[in-house]
């Protein structure tokens, strides 16, 4: 057999202008350059407080189910888990039959949604979907795979730091049919009260799209709960199609290992979603699948949660209460913190301090020139007390000082 040479095999053109991806970049960044100090790392979301300590147990009285094949959808008693806890939440109903499909974890969900219900064309030319700027890296990827043009909307602190799609031009918003929105935001910790998503249900009725709203931070805030998406969807009578929620037990319940979360929406865009899936997608399995019904179940331990971070909310307002431009998040466990240079803060924190954070530049597209995540740094507040105090008093001392 003769070998043929791969010299003049194609690639799709549609993702050939990404980015590499932020960690990736980061780690280019500053892995040739020692630390300045004993490294402290607040670059990743990863949540670092304790799980609930049944979730071992459970996994022992179930891990024979591991040799099973699970259910695509959902196991009955984790979709109805999941249901009494949007009802618990927001009051709303949902069909866990019919409304309500288990992921693994919320980015394959907000892929897969775009994948299944982004149409071919909106009104005979290429559709749109709409990304805030700056973003979670999958909605932009879901927007090229489907041939969409991805168009990005600054979240700045003009705009309350959500993105005001209201202020696209008609003929960007006729071709709308999807407009991604994360709230609480990350990286910035803002939130959509009850009029914004008012707001943007009307738009998106007027202009026939659908809104994705990425919610796996909502139960990390200060002060009220925020106003989710359903919520606010059923409070104004709005279709049950024009919204699809995606909820996760990453940061929640401290499980990012676990890769559980859910999309809930209307019967027909669910079963779109599940018919995608049933091909392409991955069950959780069943030991999972357990594990996450009870934890739906459970806020004794979502509620400590929040008092842990809720103190190292605090704490950054202590340390950083009196620089200009600090944005003391109402929600999420990020700081968007200002600097310069995204880039060069970074690294000189790095060099000089041994903290390691994300360039916010990493976090968002230049757009005319100007990228909106250029002048800040995201920083993360996932470890424990004692160590995020002495990182953000480095990061302090190095960059504001």
């Amino acid at each position: 057999m003769t070998l043929k040479s791969r010299g003049n095999m194609q690639y799709p053109d549609r993702f050939s202008d990404l980015p590499p991806y932020a960690f990736p970049r980061l780690r280019g960044l500053l892995d040739a350059h020692p630390p300045g100090g004993a490294p402290i790392f607040m670059s990743i979301g990863e949540p670092k407080h304790p799980f609930p300590e049944w979730v071992g147990q459970i996994f022992a009285d179930h891990v024979g189910e591991f040799g099973k094949y699970p259910p695509n959808d959902g196991m009955p008693e984790l979709l109805s888990a999941i249901a009494d806890w949007a009802n618990r939440r927001y009051g709303v109903t949902l069909d866990p039959a019919q409304q309500v499909m288990a992921l693994n974890g919320t980015r394959e969900g907000l892929y897969n949604a775009c994948m299944a219900l982004c149409p071919e064309t909106k009104a005979g030319k290429r559709p749109v979907v709409l990304i805030p700027n700056p973003f979670y890296q999958v909605y932009a990827v879901a927007a090229l795979s489907v041939g969409a043009e991805p168009v990005f909307v600054p979240a700045t602190a003009e705009t309350g730091y959500l993105p005001d799609y209201a202020a696209l031009p008609p003929e960007i918003l006729n071709r709308a049919t999807i407009a991604y929105v994360c709230s609480p935001s990350n990286p910035q910790g803002a939130v959509a009260d009850r009029a914004y998503w008012d707001r943007l249900l009307a738009l998106a009725e007027t202009h026939d799209f659908r809104i994705f709203a990425d919610e796996c931070y909502a139960e990390i805030y200060r002060g009220a709960p925020p106003c989710g998406a359903l919520e606010a969807a059923q409070a104004v009578g709005a279709d049950p199609e024009r919204v699809a929620v995606f909820h996760s037990l990453s940061k929640r319940s401290n499980l990012p290992g676990l890769r559980s979360g859910f999309v809930a929406s209307g019967p027909e865009n669910i079963t779109r979603i599940r018919r995608l899936r049933a091909y392409s997608g991955a069950p959780l399995s069943l030991p999972v699948q357990r594990v996450s019904a009870a934890v739906w179940a459970d806020e004794a331990h979502v509620i400590e949660n929040r008092r842990l971070y809720t103190e190292k909310f605090d704490l950054a307002d202590r340390i950083f209460g009196d620089v200009p431009g600090y944005l003391s998040p109402q929600a999420g466990f990020f700081l968007w913190l200002p600097v310069d240079d995204s880039e060069a803060a970074a690294l000189k924190l790095w060099q000089e301090a041994g903290v390691r954070v994300l360039p916010g530049a990493y976090l968002g597209r230049s757009v005319n020139g100007h990228n909106p995540g250029a002048g800040h740094i995201r920083t993360a507040l996932v470890a424990p007390k004692p160590e995020t105090e002495r990182g953000l008093t480095l990061l302090r001392n190095c960059l504001y000082e």
